[in-house]
Order: C-alpha cells, then sequence, then structure tokens
C-alpha cells in the first residue's frame, strides 16, 4: 500500500529523504500507535506480577513504570534513527519494551513487591551492556541460532505468555478462588476487544487495521465504562509533569540469577534485531542490510536497555510489526520514525497518560494480551515452518519442547534445585533454547529413519530427502 504525494519511488526507498513534514508526522504516528499496545503492557505484567498494580497502595509505581516505557521507547528509537557515532542502524527502526524477558522477569519479582524492582533494573542494566558488546561479533555467531532454535524459542516465550491472558480475561490473580473469577462480565469486557480486534484486522483496512489491538482496547475500555468498571481514582493524584527519575526503585542491585537470565535473553534478543533490520532494508529499499547497519542496530539496542535500567524502564528491542509497516507504506524514512519517537517521549513526560492507561480494567487488556501473546506463539510458528523437518530436527525440536514446557508446567518439579537455576530452569525458556542450540551443534547430520519411528509411533513427520 504504497502511498502517493510523498515523493519519488527513489526517495521513498532513501532513508536519508525528509517527506513532506504534513504528511511524515503522521506517518510517525501510525508507527508509534502500532506498538503502543504492547510497549506499555510488559510494564503493566511486571507490576501487577510484583503485587504493585491495579488497586494497591504502590500503584504509583506502575504508573511510573508506564511513562518511562514510553521514555525509552522514544529514546532508544531516537538513536537508531539519528544515531550517535557507530550506535545506532540509522534506519527507520521502532524500539519498544521487550515481551521476550517477561518469562524471566515474572519470577525475579512474583509477589515480592517494589523491594524486588532493584535486582530487576540491575539485571536489565547488565543484559543491556551485554547486548551492546554482543554487536562487535553478532553476525559470526548467527549459525548458532537457525530458525529451528529461533523460532522454538519464539514459541516458548508465547506459550509461557498465554496463562497470563487468561487470567487477566478471568478477572486478575487477586479474585482466582473468589465467585466473581471467571465471570461472565469478565469474560464479556475481554471478548469485545478479541472480537473488534479481529474484525478490524481482517476487514478493515489502512490504519484501523494496523492499530486493531489498540482500537479493540479502546472498544472494551468503552464497554467496560458502560458497565461501571473503569475508575479515574488514580488520574486526579498523578502528577501532570514529570522527568525520568534516575534510581527511583532505589540503588541497582545484581542477582546472579538476573543476571544470567537478562544476558542469555539478550543473546536472542540480538539475534531478533538482526532479523528486523534485514526485513526493513528488504521491504523498504529492496537491498540486504549492511553489516555496519546491523552492527549499529545491536549497540543502540543494548545500550537502549541499559539506560532504560538505570531509570526503571525494562529493556527495549526492535518491533517487528513496524517492519511491516515499512514493507507496506514504502517509505523507507527514518525521519519519519524520529517524528514517532518524538512523540513517544513527550507521552512519557506526563504521567497523567500513563495514569489513564492504569484506567484500563484488567479484563479489558486481557483481551488484548491474549491475542498479543498468541501472536507470538504464532510468529514461532511461522518461524519453525522455515525448518527442514528431517528426523534430526524432530528429535531435537522434540526434547527441547518436552523439558523446556515440562519444567514450565510443573515447577515443583525443581524444589530441591538451588534458588538460582531454579528461577532460571523454571521459566522453561531458558532450557529449551539452550538445550536447542547445544543439540543443533553436535548432533550430526542425519538420523537413522528406524531411530525415530520407533519413538514416534509411526508419527515421525515427513522423510528425509
Amino acid at each position: 500500500m504504497a502511498l502517493t504525494g510523498l515523493g519519488s519511488p527513489e526517495q521513498l526507498r532513501d532513508p536519508d529523504y525528509t517527506p513532506p513534514i504534513a504528511k511524515a508526522i503522521p506517518l510517525g504516528i501510525q508507527h508509534v500507535l502500532a506498538m503502543f499496545v504492547s510497549n506499555v503492557t510488559p510494564a503493566i505484567i511486571i507490576s501487577i506480577a510484583a503485587g504493585i498494580g491495579f488497586g494497591t497502595p504502590d500503584i504509583g509505581a506502575m504508573i511510573y513504570m508506564i511513562q518511562m516505557s514510553m521514555v525509552f521507547a522514544g529514546i532508544a528509537t531516537l538513536i537508531q534513527t539519528i544515531g550517535l557515532g557507530p550506535v545506532g542502524a540509522r534506519l527507520p527502526v521502532v524500539q519498544g519494551t521487550s515481551f521476550a524477558f517477561l518469562p524471566i522477569m515474572i519470577p525475579l519479582v512474583a509477589g515480592k513487591g517494589v523491594e524486588a524492582l532493584p535486582v530487576l533494573f540491575g539485571g536489565v542494566l547488565v543484559g543491556g551492556l551485554f547486548h551492546a558488546v554482543l554487536g562487535t561479533f553478532i553476525g559470526r555467531i548467527r549459525f548458532a541460532l537457525p530458525p529451528l532454535v529461533t523460532g522454538l524459542v519464539v514459541l516458548m516465550i508465547g506459550l509461557a505468555l498465554v496463562k497470563v491472558g487468561i487470567q487477566y480475561s478471568a478477572g486478575g490473580v487477586p479474585n482466582i478462588g473468589k465467585p466473581v473469577y471467571g465471570s461472565l462480565e469478565s469474560w464479556s469486557m475481554a471478548l469485545v476487544v478479541i472480537v473488534v480486534t479481529l474484525g478490524l484486522k481482517f476487514y478493515a483496512k489502512g490504519m484501523w487495521s494496523v492499530a486493531a489491538v489498540l482500537i479493540g482496547l479502546f472498544a472494551g475500555y468503552v464497554f467496560a465504562f458502560f458497565l461501571g468498571e473503569v475508575s479515574f481514582g488514580n488520574v486526579g493524584k498523578a502528577a501532570v509533569f514529570a522527568l525520568p527519575d534516575p534510581f527511583h526503585f532505589g540503588m541497582i542491585q545484581f542477582s546472579f540469577a538476573a543476571i544470567i537470565g537478562f544476558c542469555l535473553m539478550s543473546f536472542v534478543s540480538a539475534i531478533e534485531t538482526v532479523g528486523d533490520v534485514s526485513g526493513i532494508t528488504k521491504g523498504g529499499a529492496g537491498r540486504e542490510a549492511t553489516d555496519k547497519e546491523i552492527t549499529g542496530a545491536t549497540y543502540a539496542d543494548g545500550l537502549g536497555s541499559a539506560v532504560a535500567g538505570l531509570f526503571g524502564a525494562l529493556p527495549n528491542t526492535s518491533f517487528s510489526q513496524n517492519v511491516g509497516l515499512v514493507a507496506m507504506t514504502g517509505v523507507m524514512s527514518r525521519h519519519v520514525v524520529t517524528f514517532g519517537a518524538i512523540f513517544l517521549i513527550v507521552a512519557g513526560l506526563f504521567p497523567k497518560f500513563g495514569a489513564v492507561i492504569t484506567t484500563i480494567p484488567i479484563e479489558v487488556l486481557g483481551g488484548g494480551v491474549i491475542v498479543m501473546f498468541g501472536m507470538v506463539a504464532a510468529a514461532g510458528v511461522s518461524m519453525l515452518a522455515d525448518v527442514t523437518w528431517n528426523r534430526r530436527n524432530m528429535v531435537i525440536f522434540a526434547v527441547s519442547l518436552s523439558i523446556g514446557l515440562g519444567l514450565q508446567l510443573e515447577p515443583g518439579a525443581l524444589q530441591h534445585v538451588p534458588d538460582t537455576a531454579r528461577v532460571l530452569l523454571a521459566s522453561g525458556l531458558l532450557p529449551a533454547a539452550f538445550i536447542a542450540i547445544i543439540l543443533n551443534l553436535v548432533l550430526p547430520g542425519e538420523l537413522a529413519a528406524e531411530a525415530t519411528e520407533e519413538i514416534s509411533g509411526g508419527m515421525a513427520g515427513h522423510k528425509d530427502d
């Protein structure tokens, strides 16, 4: 869906070209709207997991984290589009808070309140710095993460999070065991979001389709308002304007479990960024990404996350949905995304904006995250479609998924494991990724047919060519 009146085809393929301002600004805001809900959702999920979310005395902490999600997504995006020396791709790369780290972060803060946040942000800081270091040799380690591994990791991220969407839609974790949990009223709010989102995604065009989740949440919000489920009490208490506050939750603390978890996930996030940058250059300019662009993007990813951790924001990564927007509009201009980044930063400097977001009922948010987390899992399945499903790859996938998902579903099996290892293993994500990487590197290229038939009951899949 290339847009007219923005410039010649050659100009639109040039990252340094600036379209007319009157059209560039709305295009930039469109990029922000496409990622807005996904960007602030991790802050809400971590706050609720820590016990500082809806209806708690510490809800101000959640408002602040939402605010910082916008500010530092905008700052990280500016670093990508404008660049600082070797840092930044100087491409229309949109940064935002990453879902990938949620399975690592939730166990670190679960039920521990504000006191757990300094350890969390210590992990964000070290993981971000490690991520930046990866930029120096990212191209040389891509061989260790073929689609079999990356697809499995993304699938595991989605599977680790789908439970959250169901819990929110049914009324939230605090209501588990109460009569209100799973009530028709709770599910009706979530279902309005899902129905509107799907309707727009498949039957609308242009911005209506791109912002389907955001509009679906708004529809659910209006529905909840008429049910009397929306309260604006926190909006009046929030400040009008506030700047980011370094070490807002106290001096950063370091935990071995947090550092290992964030560093390992940064490895995966770096590969995701390489894919997004390659997708942008292919979709917008019809060329491969250069080594300089990939390295600069990875530097920006990591440093943006590290700085965010100092101010109480969660790790950033490039957002894949914006890759599709570049291909859809045909506008490769990095300056378009710069306008969107400025809009994000300005929005984040007004806490009342974050306070309004906290008025969204958890059931409405649940409808949105059911769609979003389901799409994460679906993206993993899509990546796995590129795998050659011979017997070797089937065994690698089977063992990795079985152990990873099994540990996630039955964390009690790890009760005798030391605390640090238990936090890392219970996510399911890290053991699955580690096993898949190791098996992919050490197993021979072929597996005898009878070796798979024996354990698969005759469902060994496609024959080797």
